[in-house]
């Protein structure tokens, strides 16, 4: 086993190609991403009715190091903190094989 951060970001879907920006400038290279996820937040409920993807999230999960944590955590909060969403952080444990 090795000791990761699971980083769970949820995002409008506009907003998921700037995340992987980030992820790709700081050479994250493994993450999963589930497009259309239903919720309610802080500007109500997105279940993707509508005719346009504004009205979708996007789910991004990445398991990295703490150092690479360190190295997303602002730019991540600058797109949150224009766009919405939301970004948690938990201890994970990863399954060598």
């Amino acid at each position: 086993m090795k000791a990761l951060k699971r980083v769970e970001i949820v995002v409008g879907t506009l907003e998921s190609s700037k995340v992987i920006k980030i992820l790709d400038d700081n050479k994250i290279d493994g993450y999963t991403m589930i497009k259309n996820v239903l919720g309610r937040g802080d500007k109500g409920i997105k279940d993707g009715e509508g005719l346009h993807n504004a009205f979708q999230n996007t789910y991004i999960i990445v398991a990295c190091s703490a150092e690479e944590l360190e190295s997303i955590t602002e730019p991540l909060r600058t797109v949150l903190t224009k766009s919405g969403g939301v970004c948690l952080v938990s201890e994970a444990q990863w399954l060598v094989h």
